[in-house]
């Protein structure tokens, strides 16, 4: 057992079952193939598949500014790959980075800083990013895409309130960086 600092980015599509309930077959192969053409992304940004699910991933960094950078790129080749596509066949990740203490044992990894990434989730559109405020501010200076302040949440079985910034594809068009230190970006 190994204890470490670490992005984790934690992704499933929104509305995975309705798409099975449609179309088993075709909704696995896509979700397959989504997520074959996203491993250069994770791997370019220095990133680690640790579990693959039916309808997500877990994946760690050891750089939040490359795990928060992945997961935009992720989310941009995603609207890329599915803008042909009718609506009710697009798949969209809902994607939450969060950093922190993990655990790492056998391979996986566990903690606070994971249960906080696989909540966040739940705090993004789809198509969208959640981030914590503590990732948020590690990278936000190194970051080319606007994030917006979401406020404070409260997480199912996470005690303290977790104050979240998200992105959404085309969000950030002709809007200026914004300074969370009173200053000028």
């Amino acid at each position: 057992m190994e204890r470490r600092l670490a992005a984790i980015v934690c992704a499933d599509v929104a509305g995975y079952a309705r798409m099975m309930g449609a179309d088993e077959a075709g909704t696995h192969a896509a979700f397959k193939a989504h997520r074959s053409a996203i491993h250069p992304i994770v791997l370019n940004h220095g990133g680690r598949v640790v579990k693959s699910t039916g309808d997500g991933f877990l994946v760690e960094f050891p750089s939040v500014v490359g795990a928060i950078e992945a997961a935009v790129e992720m989310q941009q080749l995603m609207a890329e790959r599915t803008s042909h596509l009718p609506a009710d066949r697009v798949m969209q990740f809902r994607i939450g980075v969060n950093m922190g203490d993990i655990i790492v044992d056998e391979g996986e990894v566990f903690g606070d800083g994971v249960n906080t990434a696989v909540r966040l989730e739940a705090a993004a559109q789809p198509g969208g990013i959640a981030v914590s405020e503590k990732a948020y501010l590690e990278a936000s200076k190194h970051l080319k895409v606007v994030f917006v302040d979401g406020g404070p949440f409260r997480f199912k079985n996470i005690e303290e309130t977790i104050h979240v910034w998200t992105w959404a594809p085309g969000a950030d068009k002709g809007r200026e960086p914004r300074s969370t230190s009173g200053l000028p970006p």
